[in-house]
């Protein structure tokens, strides 16, 4: 990350400043773990997955500068520490996430020039994943929900297979390409992506509701409180914890018929498992 993104003391030092704040933050790295290690998969590999694993954290970051903005969910701690809004001020750091989703597209048609075909195919799988018809898409979805006080369970699924499982999905998918996996293998991947990431998003909303501040990183029962669709306010806590188990359970299913070793992926899956618990 400190090589691919911009020095804090370049023009606009500023505006630099707070999209390395965000991005420094700490947080699991879950989703360029993901590329990472689904790149690992398929042996040497094609090329180094590590530019698109910032690449993705880029996006996903600059989405939670973006969410916790007062337009937003208004939070005012964010991976243990004060938001961006909070830090610098709520312009900043609608530019900073603005910086942020654009510097994706930057990484990797510099890190990966050397193979357009390649290159290509991880800008049309990112700008998928982030655009409106999934991560933007569910974002508005689940804006709407929260200000009609009410969800069915198939407008939650829609939501957050689109808010979250997108941009696990596609670090999975990105990781594979660069590990020069074929396309069958993608789309097995692909595949335990959303049940990864909905196990992810179930796991939060129990955690959300059921965990402290200093646990979490971020403001606890908040959810709750602003009228949010959940998986524990549609489902109940216990039925909730069933589901995450049973998607984590699909994940790891579909990562045991790939080749390689997939058994730190199996592991990360049943950690979300664990997680609401």
């Amino acid at each position: 990350m400190d090589r691919l993104l911009p020095r804090a003391s370049e023009p606009s030092a500023r505006l630099h400043q707070a999209m390395r704040y965000s991005m420094e933050a700490g947080g699991k790295r879950l989703r360029p773990v993901l590329v990472l290690a689904a790149a690992r998969l398929f042996g040497a590999g094609r090329s180094d997955p590590l530019p698109a694993a910032v690449a993705v954290e880029c996006i996903h970051t600059y989405s939670l500068v973006h969410d916790d903005l007062p337009c937003m969910d208004n939070d005012d701690l964010r991976r243990g520490r004060p938001t961006a809004h909070k830090a610098f001020d709520e312009a900043t750091a609608l530019l900073a996430g603005d910086a942020l989703l654009t510097r994706a597209f930057g990484i990797l048609p510099e890190a990966y020039g050397h193979d357009p075909v390649l290159a290509a195919a991880l800008v049309g799988d990112l700008a998928e994943a982030a655009g409106s018809r999934r991560l933007v898409g569910g974002q508005m979805e689940d804006l709407l929900a929260e200000k009609a006080h009410t969800a069915t369970p198939a407008q939650l699924a829609f939501i957050h297979l689109n808010k979250t499982a997108a941009m696990i999905e596609v670090s999975l998918a990105m990781g594979a390409r660069c590990g020069g996996a074929p396309e069958a293998a993608i789309g097995v991947l692909r595949g335990a992506g959303r049940d990864l990431g909905l196990a992810f998003q179930v796991s939060d909303d129990v955690l959300d509701a059921t965990a402290d501040t200093q646990t979490l990183g971020k403001t606890a029962g908040k959810d709750a409180k602003a009228g949010k669709a959940t998986y524990v306010s549609v489902h109940g806590l216990e039925a909730a914890r069933q589901i995450a188990r049973h998607h984590a359970a699909a994940a790891a299913a579909a990562l045991a018929t790939l080749p390689g070793d997939p058994s730190f992926l199996a592991w990360i899956a049943a950690g979300i498992a664990d997680r609401s618990h």
